[in-house]
């Protein structure tokens, strides 16, 4: 059982919390102090951190005492309802009572292990999914070689959880001619008849309830959840194209690494999406290579989503449902605290609540583990703007210089992400995120030393030619969202004149444009 206790955050009481916790009931009194462990914890619809949706804590942390959320767990089963343990005493405030059935116990005290976040290695549901009328249709929107791997470990997924999900998932397809055994056809038909894209995600076998759709229109018809993942150069056409034409109660999930920026401001992906389609959209990114995952090697990501209040059903446990109990409609607010401009449409209660678990349900497989977050801005900005250290990282390797001097970069990169996000999303953002999340920190690694950026930008130096050469002749069609990233950022930093305040992210953009040499990067690192 987990007692989750709300508000209490003097850590020089614990004893006297633990000697509160032992009179309330008989059940507990008989407890041994010695079985029970504190950790972090978190309940959706309570006062918690906007970066996490944590259940397990493990190691001595001083944070884990002054935390607004203070866990106690006892390792033994079977668990007894709270109400039978508390039913004639309940402890003043401040201490508040919830109950769950725990999914995994924290550690003690005294044993040091690395999780500290919620990876839902179990998700316990407070609400038996069967107990909705209806499922949750699920829409892929891009087929690239991400957009396909996505669209591969989804459909396992709602294949698995027919409770909660249409088996279906229906996959948008940029029409082209491919040419297979000798016959040029449509890709979507070859999608459909071989169960594998053979011009983005050669040789990988696809689930059969995976269906490619031409139709844009027609791929996301009647879906409740949305998940976007195409360049981020596409997104206002695919939008518009859109808008009108979807569920006003639908919920996306955009897996699109960049920014929407001009001189005038900058906006994350998700909510310009949100904002263009009326609708909420987290964002999903982490240290993930499509290939690999593709081939189910384990790696885990970081999905950021921040359940609107609208959609906080009573028999979830996250308080009342907008519109039901007591007539009140709580506003959503965006990654700068404001109220939002769209009044959202709930999610109907025939759904399955559209809620952390059951995006972890939707996009967790055996080789793809999910940490679930709110804190949209860190896994965004991170996301987004580790393109621009890539590149960077690239020309660097390219040049010849070593290990080293690509860790100095990276250091650099990460500092001035940091910066960025403090600088232009300081109501919300969580810089722990980009330290310790897969999005943050995990990404930059990858980025920086094995993803498409850093390899064609290596390449570019190598071969003596620009990267923008590179990208037109060795990438398919695809496009490097380093550059426009770096481009779009740059010009933002310098409209509101603070450019100087990020050199590295200078030095990119002018190498980019032929005004900076590669020779010149270690100079940043002497002023």
């Amino acid at each position: 059982m987990i007692l989750r206790l709300v508000d209490y955050k003097k850590s020089a009481n614990i004893p006297c919390l633990l000697r509160t916790i032992f009179s309330v009931g008989p059940k507990l009194r008989d407890t041994d102090p010695r079985r029970l462990s504190l950790f972090h914890c978190s309940t959706p619809g309570l006062p918690h951190s906007p970066r996490r949706n944590i259940h397990s804590h493990s190691g001595p942390s001083r944070r884990a005492f002054s935390s607004h959320h203070l866990c106690v767990a006892r390792s033994s089963c079977p668990t007894p309802l709270l109400s039978d343990i508390l039913d004639h005493q309940r402890p003043a405030p401040p201490l508040r009572w919830y109950s769950t059935t725990a999914s995994s116990f924290a550690a003690p005290l005294n044993t040091e292990q690395p999780s500290h976040r919620r990876t839902h290695l179990q998700s316990a549901k407070m609400t038996a999914p069967g107990s909705f009328r209806r499922k949750h249709k699920v829409a892929v929107i891009g087929s690239g070689n991400w957009g396909t791997t996505v669209a591969k470990l989804v459909a396992e997924s709602t294949n698995e959880h027919p409770d909660i999900f249409e088996k279906d998932v229906q996959m948008w397809v940029y029409e082209e001619k491919v040419t297979v055994d000798g016959e040029t056809r449509n890709l979507t038909e070859v999608i459909n008849a071989k169960h594998q894209n053979t011009k983005y995600l050669e040789g990988i076998n696809l689930p059969t309830n995976l269906v490619a759709n031409p139709s844009l229109v027609d791929a996301a018809k009647d879906a409740t959840i949305l998940i976007f993942n195409l360049p981020h150069e596409f997104i206002g056409n695919i939008c518009r194209q859109l808008k009108g034409n979807i569920l006003p109660y639908a919920r996306g999930i955009s897996c699109i690494k960049g920014v929407t920026v001009t001189d005038d401001k900058i906006e994350l992906i998700c909510e310009f999406i949100g904002e263009q389609l009326d609708i909420y959209c987290g964002a999903l990114s982490g240290a993930n290579i499509a290939s690999e995952i593709a081939n189910e090697n384990w790696c885990e990501t970081t999905i950021a989503y921040n359940t609107p209040p609208c959609d906080r059903h009573v028999a979830n446990g996250n308080g009342h449902a907008n519109g039901s109990g007591n007539g009140t409609y709580e506003e959503h607010r965006d990654s700068r605290g404001k109220i939002i401009k769209t009044k959202l449409t709930p999610v109907p209660q025939n759904y399955p609540p559209l809620d952390h678990d059951v995006l972890h349900t939707l996009f967790s497989r055996p080789y793809f583990t999910v940490s679930m977050v709110s804190d949209v801005v860190g896994v965004s900005l991170g996301g987004a703007l580790k393109n621009i250290v890539a590149i960077a990282c690239g020309f660097v390797e390219g040049h010849g210089w070593n290990m080293t001097a690509k860790t100095a970069v990276m250091r650099r990169g990460m500092l001035e992400i940091i910066q960025f996000a403090r600088e232009f999303y300081p109501e919300t953002i969580e810089p722990a995120t980009l330290w310790e999340e897969s999005a943050g920190w995990g990404d930059m690694i990858v980025s920086c030393t094995a993803a498409r950026n850093w390899r064609y930008s290596k390449m570019a130096v190598e071969r003596g030619v620009s990267i923008q050469e590179i990208e037109r002749t060795e990438l398919n069609g695809q496009k490097l969202q380093g550059i426009s990233t770096s481009r779009e950022v740059s010009s933002f930093l310098r409209a509101r004149g603070v450019e100087d305040k990020y050199p590295l992210f200078k030095l990119v953009d002018g190498i980019l444009d032929g005004k900076v040499n590669v020779n010149d990067i270690p100079s940043l690192f002497r002023k």
